[in-house]
């Protein structure tokens, strides 16, 4: 299927032309009917051979009708907004007139490319004059030159030819990809007796399936899709470029209106502020407020100029955009010719500092509007990949991490800051010199924790142990001569006692605080058995060695008196070799020690490995 607009003057004939070329009447209304003025959207349709005759071996072509009335160009906008190509038609007896000059304007504006020209009325005047002079003026806009037909809708004359220039415009249109993202602009919505909501549309890209879950532009609300149908016909599934009703089905589904949006959930970028190129005006002769049209949406914007032909819009709603967007700026009532406005950003910098509008500026002069991830990703540095797509930019490399895409200039000089960072904090805190993953995310201001990780892992200087970053050489806490000067003399009265772990006060005395004991636990200098329990490192080996001379099973009672120390240092000493693996369970009340594990006295032992991370000593 192929999806035209009309566009033209007020009673130049659209309406009657398009029921001619279709034998379908796009008037809904009966007012219309009665008037013969068009005051909303219209949907018609025929099939077209490729010589131009009808028939049910040719291609649908379908029509948007639209209202010239000046008072309904914002319909008008509605109508070709999503719309690739248009019919333009300009009555012979009249001429040209003002709502044919906006509209052109207005496809202009939007970057229409494909058109035909429709000269209508050719049995009530010459129309070659009014020829000539519509394509001369539509040559000078986005459409270029375009094919021209005289026709008149009341004798017939010209109807087989511009069937044929029209199925040659529908070759001419690029299919878009049926697997791309959907944003279905809703053009009408109503209800239907025993189906609920159904809205209607022009599908410009993707595809639409029985049973898909589409996110209303709100953002929050999901709705499924229970029916399509496609002129008239239920179908399954349609790809576009086609003219869809679609049945919806969930909350909210009856406050749809015109204007608003169905999306393929996660792939969009609802936003409310977007920077812009605008053409057709310079950007400081705008009024602060006017409108916004893209799709079939209007929505004020405020206007701030940057430079002389760029700007921050900000929305009034938020709004599913990409870069590359074609939009309109419109003052209502049309004082003013509508500008055209290309999307240059939807997720701009906040203006916080002193000359940052400036330093936007000039930023934004050298932006196209073409989407480009490499430089994309140099101006955000880091930004998710699935937030790129969203904005419409192809990701040019791949990510670093999960989903994280990263500039590579701006990635080398995080990498060299992290191993600046862990050498700063290792001489800052030789008690503990590991710089915590999450000190360095802040320090570096990294969004997420499996930046850090990744960058470690490019470094060659780094490694990471239990949540810390170390430089070479680091991974054991550097002892100051205070600490281990009381830590020499607390092994030297365990190696006396090696199971008499210190009391409190002993710690306290000797100078050791929590930080200390875990600095000299780490360093391997001392073992920890449990909370304030610290022994020599090797006391948990020499401990089985002595508990497979008792008899097995053995109780508590039997374990604290075979390694001469006390119910405090036992218990948790006992528990920790439950934990290692060296001794199990039998009961309640009694333990053995596993098969297989050996005392020390140079015999080799199968004693569980033990979590290579943990320096052993």
């Amino acid at each position: 299927m192929r999806v035209l607009a009309t566009a033209g003057h007020v009673d130049h004939g659209k309406s009657a032309l398009v029921r001619a070329l279709t034998g379908m009447e796009p008037d809904r209304f009966e007012e219309e009917q009665r008037r013969g003025l068009t005051l909303d959207l219209g949907f018609v349709w025929t099939r077209l051979a490729p010589d131009g005759t009808g028939g049910p071996a040719g291609e649908h072509l379908a029509f948007v009708d639209v209202p010239g009335h000046e008072r309904f160009v914002t319909t008008m906008l509605a109508g070709v907004g999503p719309v690739p190509a248009v019919l333009f038609v300009v009555a012979a007896d009249q001429g040209w007139q003002p709502q044919s000059q906006e509209h052109l304007e207005i496809l202009d504006a939007l970057g229409v490319r494909h058109a035909v020209l429709a000269v209508s009325r050719s049995d009530l005047a010459d129309p070659e004059p009014v020829r000539a002079d519509a394509v001369e003026r539509m040559a000078a806009t986005s459409l270029g030159t375009v094919p021209s037909v005289a026709v008149s809708a009341v004798t017939g004359a010209g109807l087989d030819r511009l069937r044929r220039e029209l199925v040659r415009l529908a070759r001419a249109l690029p299919v878009p990809p049926a697997d791309a993202d959907v944003r279905l602009w809703l053009d009408r919505a109503f209800t239907v007796r025993g189906h609920g909501t159904v809205v209607t549309g022009t599908l410009a890209a993707g595809t639409l399936r029985v049973g898909d879950r589409l996110l209303v532009g709100d953002g929050t609300t999901v709705l499924r899709v229970r029916g399509l149908q496609c002129l008239h016909e239920d179908v399954r599934a349609v790809s576009a470029v086609a003219r869809v009703a679609v049945n919806v089905h969930g909350p909210s589904d009856g406050a749809l209106s015109r204007g608003q949006v169905l999306l393929t959930p996660d792939r969009w970028l609802l936003t409310d502020l977007i920077d812009v190129r605008v053409c057709g005006a310079p950007v400081e002769d705008l009024p602060r407020t006017v409108t916004l049209h893209i799709g079939t949406a209007a929505v004020p914007v405020t206007v701030r100029p940057f430079g002389p032909d760029t700007a921050r819009l900000t929305l009034a709603r938020a709004l599913p955009l990409r870069v590359g967007d074609r939009a309109v700026l419109r003052e209502p009532g049309g004082r003013r010719t509508p500008c055209a406005v290309t999307v240059l950003d939807v997720r701009p910098p906040r203006l916080t500092r002193r000359g940052a509008a400036r330093a936007r500026a000039a930023e934004l002069a050298g932006m196209t509007g073409r989407p480009d991830g490499a430089a994309e990703l140099r101006r955000r540095r880091i930004v998710r990949r699935s937030e790129l797509a969203a904005m419409g930019v192809p990701a040019p490399t791949a990510p670093v991490a999960g989903d994280w895409l990263a500039d590579a200039e701006h990635w080398a000089a995080l990498r060299d800051r992290l191993e600046a960072e862990v050498e700063r904090h290792a001489a800052a805190h030789p008690l503990e010199p590991g710089l915590p993953t999450e000190a360095a995310r802040r320090l570096l201001g990294l969004p997420d924790r499996s930046l850090v990780d990744a960058l470690a892992g490019t470094s060659g200087k780094l490694h990471g142990s239990q949540g810390r970053l170390y430089g070479p050489g680091d991974l054991r806490p550097t002892l100051p001569p205070p600490v281990r000067a009381a830590v020499d003399a607390l092994r030297r009265e365990l190696a006396r006692a090696p199971f008499r772990a210190p009391e409190a006060d002993r710690l306290t005395e000797l100078g050791l605080t929590r930080k200390a004991l875990a600095a000299a636990v780490a360093a391997g200098a001392l073992l920890r058995v449990g909370d304030g329990i610290v022994l020599l490192p090797d006391a948990d080996v020499r401990a089985v060695a002595v508990l497979r001379q008792l008899p097995q099973p053995f109780t508590l009672s039997e374990a604290r008196r075979a390694l001469d120390t006390t119910r405090r240092v036992a218990v948790p000493l006992l528990e920790f070799l439950d934990t290692q693996g060296y001794t199990a369970r039998v009961d309640d009340q009694r333990r053995r020690c596993r098969a297989g594990t050996e005392s020390g006295g140079g015999q080799e032992s199968n004693l569980p490995a033990r979590d290579p991370r943990t320096p052993r000593f």
